[in-house]
């Protein structure tokens, strides 16, 4: 006889243990649930969080959430939904000090006098960005993997992959429940170890599965992020929202015979322009801002200067700037271009555009509640109407 599938119960259940599913299992856990999360991952590395070069969007002197509200929507091409910008742009600052530098104690980057120091990016109307380095991503992500281990109410499997969601409507083996409202019960999951389906029976499901950049072939995302939450809640018949806005990011590193990797926006926010063969800058053709404009207008505009020139690429310079500043301000960048010949210092970086965030997804209210009961989305698998066509820059991390 086969050994006996598992049934696990639990309060919560939360698909994904990136920067979304890990602050949401710790918020639970501490208001008193019982909570699984699960890790497709045999390492962090497969979490898109740890990816996140630039920053999260905090506030800075001048500053209002009028003006980060405004930038969200102008940035978002029209389709961003007023009261999540407002919202986002309310509350995330303070969640920011209260949840990473308070609770978690992220070591954001300071100043001499111990002043957080703000930096600027693309299509921000002012410099409110924090950052660790050029690794904010991996200071989070490394926070609260700590933060979730020393948690007794969070009980983290892991390589475990959610395979399928239970509803009532099609798992229940009560005939009669097709006719009772459909709820989400939980999820069929892999133990990837064992090479087994288990089945975890929740009060509520959380879908923090990230976003589909890992089926491009030219992508900043790790290659986990292949759409699984979006194709579990679509088999559920849940609601889906904006699939179609596929952000690019307009810089990746570009190398005939290796796999691209980001350049953040943050180096155009300390200085960076694009630049052609020649030397030349062209974004002031394209926006008023140029190497700051948004990224779908940079994206775009980059594009058109491949065709055009009929070249593999085009470049970022920041090689004007002091080099043992360049060094100190983008460490990883730096010792991931020399790998590949390339000394930030001295020459400008090839780039290209690359597929980087889904702005669509499971659609939810401001709260993170789909169209089926019992089922949540944060992050970058749901659609709060935030994004609209166009993520603003460092929008991801706080949301």
């Amino acid at each position: 006889m086969g050994a006996l599938r598992l049934l696990i119960k639990t309060d919560v259940l939360v698909i994904g243990a990136g920067i979304a599913g890990a602050v949401c299992a710790l918020k639970a856990a501490q208001w008193g649930a019982n909570v699984v999360l699960l890790h497709q991952g045999v390492n962090a590395d497969s979490k898109n969080t740890r990816w996140a070069q630039g920053g999260i969007i905090y506030t800075a002197d001048g500053d209002s959430p009028e003006i980060l509200s405004d930038d969200i929507i102008r940035a978002g091409a029209g389709l961003t939904l007023p009261e999540a910008a407002s919202m986002l742009a309310c509350e995330g600052p303070g969640l920011v000090r209260e949840i990473l530098v308070n609770e978690l104690g992220v070591d954001f980057d300071r100043r001499p006098d111990g002043s957080f120091n703000i930096t600027e990016e693309a299509a921000h109307s002012m410099p409110r960005i924090l950052h660790c380095k050029d690794r904010t991503g991996f200071y989070i992500n490394d926070a609260l993997e700590r933060a979730v281990c020393a948690e007794p109410r969070i009980t983290l499997l892991s390589p475990w992959l959610a395979v399928d969601l239970l509803t009532l409507d099609h798992h229940s083996r009560q005939k009669l429940d097709i006719y009772r409202p459909n709820m989400c019960l939980g999820a069929y999951v892999l133990d990837i170890t064992s090479n087994r389906i288990e089945t975890i029976l929740a009060r509520q499901t959380v879908l923090a599965t990230g976003g589909v950049g890992g089926i491009y072939l030219h992508s900043t995302n790790s290659d986990a992020a292949r759409g699984d939450g979006l194709a579990m809640a679509y088999r559920a018949r849940v609601r889906l929202l904006n699939l179609e806005y596929i952000q690019f990011h307009p810089t990746t590193f570009y190398h005939p015979h290796s796999p691209r990797f980001l350049i953040s926006e943050s180096m155009r926010g300390e200085g960076a322009r694009l630049i052609r063969e020649d030397g030349n800058e062209f974004m002031h053709h394209y926006h008023e801002s140029g190497s700051l404009a948004p990224r779908d207008v940079v994206a775009r505009a980059i594009h058109e200067e491949l065709i055009e020139g009929n070249n593999p690429c085009v470049y970022l310079d920041i090689s004007h700037k002091n080099a043992d500043w360049i060094r100190q301000r983008f460490p990883t960048i730096t010792g991931a271009c020399l790998t590949l010949g390339v000394d930030i210092t001295q020459d400008p970086i090839p780039v290209v555009p690359a597929a980087h965030y889904c702005c669509g997804g499971v659609a939810t209210d401001l709260y993170g509640r789909t169209s089926l009961n019992g089922l949540w989305a944060v992050g970058e698998v749901a659609c709060t109407g935030l994004h609209g066509a166009n993520r603003l820059a460092s929008t991801s991390l706080l949301e």
